[in-house]
């Protein structure tokens, strides 16, 4: 889920002059709706597995596309390897843990667990866009702390596994 916004609505956040249309009302109802609609089609289990084996490989492309968006006045090397390195790996990193992690869920619950994951998911989501967004630094700081706490879970689950 992506948040991205026009210096005209939240004065954060600016965008390159060729992604002005990104932030007009069409564009932000249009994207709204979609993510809705992803949202909605991850409580459906299998549905769920299908919508991330196409999302894995587009999120890399649109982690790549908002970070390009976002970065100006920068040598056309460094705005495209950062887009590609931060923006579409970090992207394609996130996507493909909640990929597995979904998948998981359904080979062990056979689907049932599924709207547990993706509730925590979005949850989790749209708490760091929005902190991130708005207080970048306490989102650094949040996402460390998800990060260690996720680390803690697997190591406790690998730990009942052996």
């Amino acid at each position: 889920m992506t948040f991205i916004s026009n210096s005209r609505y939240f004065n954060v956040l600016e965008l390159n002059e060729s992604w002005q249309w990104i932030g007009n009302i069409t564009a932000l109802i249009i994207l709204g709706v979609a993510t809705l609609v992803e949202i909605f089609a991850y409580y459906i289990p299998y549905i769920d597995n299908f919508l991330d084996a196409i999302a894995v490989p587009l999120a890399a492309v649109a982690g790549t596309a908002v970070m390009v968006s976002t970065v100006a006045n920068l040598s056309p090397e460094i705005t495209w390897a950062l887009a590609i390195i931060a923006g579409g790996g970090t992207a394609a990193a996130i996507s493909g843990t909640s990929a597995a992690t979904r998948l998981a869920s359904t080979t062990t619950t056979a689907g049932f667990g599924n709207p547990m994951v993706s509730t925590m998911e979005t949850g989790t989501a749209i708490v760091t866009s929005i902190v991130s967004i708005f207080l970048p630094i306490a989102g650094f700081i949040l996402v460390l702390i998800i990060g260690f706490i996720i680390f803690k879970i697997y190591k406790k689950i690998k730990r009942r596994s052996t």
